[in-house]
């Protein structure tokens, strides 16, 4: 050995040479290693090895751990900013899709080449939407990586991801809106409560399962929107999903709606039969999502309607108001929308008769 060249005669007889790669997460070096049957075929091998290295290491960054490893680290970061949901989505993707392509490639030797090649894996196997939420998380955490130091750059920044075609949800007509009310309101033990609550308020499943009867206010006839309960996968445990009771997701989901006559009858009346603090219970606990959508299908299945499914009646709801009052501002702030313009793009098709109502006024001014 000769010193400071980090070149070893082996017990075996070969020789070792080992060259840095960057930094663990402890700070300590990873070291990469070459055999050869002679010094100075090592010697030879090491130099290129130690010259790429060094340039990756001021180019990409200092840190070789694995992604898997700063992964891991990310997530317990993250794990006190974020909701659980949205932690569980994180640890759900990274671990179901990203991992098992890159999990070994070290921080900075990540690149553009190895997005794209990720990039191709999962469109083979998911919708676009779906590459699109997996690359955003993937860039929160490297993007953290660069802010920490650990990185020079973020290498999947210039990758271009094809945008997914935004589908249109579509509103049940009013025969067909209709038909479901009718069905729903025979339903027994309150089944049917659920959908009805849908179609007059707006709120998601989540948030009806988790809702409790001081949430109503039938004083003031108005609906407080707080909490939604819903089931998500587990992190880092043997069971695969668990059911949580949360905050309502953004601020602006946190809304009161005012209540309608004909809903406020409906709820009086089940509450008389009601036990527990949630309007819709299961032995003291709020009624599982599942559960809802499971009395929603088969109120369904009776309507003999296809391919609907129960977040469909927000839709309709929003359709709805967006017909009868076309106020936008109202409608977007009953649905907890964070902002008008999410409400005009998910729901442009219900805009379109007030769009056109715009251009012949425009024409009749004009002319």
């Amino acid at each position: 050995m000769r010193k400071g060249e980090n070149i070893y005669l082996r017990k075996d007889g070969r020789w070792e040479g080992r060259y840095p790669k960057g930094r663990k997460s402890n700070g300590k070096l990873r070291y990469g290693y070459v055999y050869g049957r002679s010094y100075t075929e090592v010697r030879q091998l090491l130099y290129p090895l130690r010259i790429h290295y060094h340039s990756l290491q001021k180019i990409q960054g200092s840190s070789a751990e694995t992604f898997e490893e700063w992964s891991v680290e990310w997530l317990a970061e993250v794990q006190s900013e974020v909701k659980p949901s949205t932690l569980s989505s994180y640890y759900y993707k990274l671990s179901k899709y990203v991992l098992p392509i890159i999990r070994n490639i070290p921080l900075n030797e990540l690149s553009l080449e190895t997005g794209k090649t990720l990039l191709h894996e999962l469109q083979k196997q998911l919708a676009k939407s779906t590459v699109q939420v997996i690359f955003r998380i993937l860039n929160k955490c490297l993007n953290q990586a660069k802010k920490i130091g650990k990185l020079n750059v973020n290498p999947f920044t210039e990758l271009k991801i094809p945008k997914a075609k935004q589908t249109r949800i579509r509103a049940l007509s009013m025969t067909e809106q209709r038909k479901v009310m009718n069905i729903a309101t025979k339903e027994k033990k309150g089944y049917g409560i659920p959908t009805l609550l849908a179609m007059y308020s707006g709120m998601r499943i989540g948030e009806i399962a988790a809702l409790k009867w001081e949430d109503i206010d039938f004083d003031e006839n108005l609906i407080y929107v707080r909490h939604t309960y819903q089931r998500i996968p587990v992190v880092n445990a043997r069971r695969r999903t668990q059911l949580i009771m949360a905050d309502s997701k953004t601020e602006a989901s946190l809304r009161i709606i005012p209540m309608s006559k004909t809903l406020k009858k409906v709820l009086l009346t089940h509450r008389k039969k009601a036990k527990g603090m949630f309007v819709f219970s299961t032995n003291g606990q709020p009624c599982e999502p599942r559960l809802l959508t499971y009395h929603f299908h088969r109120i369904r299945k009776k309507a003999e309607l296809v391919q609907i499914h129960f977040h469909q009646l927000r839709h309709t709801f929003a359709t709805r108001c967006l017909e009868a009052n076309k106020d936008i501002s109202s409608v977007s702030a009953l649905l907890g929308h964070a902002s008008t313009q999410m409400t005009l793009d998910t729901y442009v098709d219900a805009m379109m008769e007030q769009r056109c109502e715009v251009i012949n006024q425009l024409d009749a001014l004009i002319s």
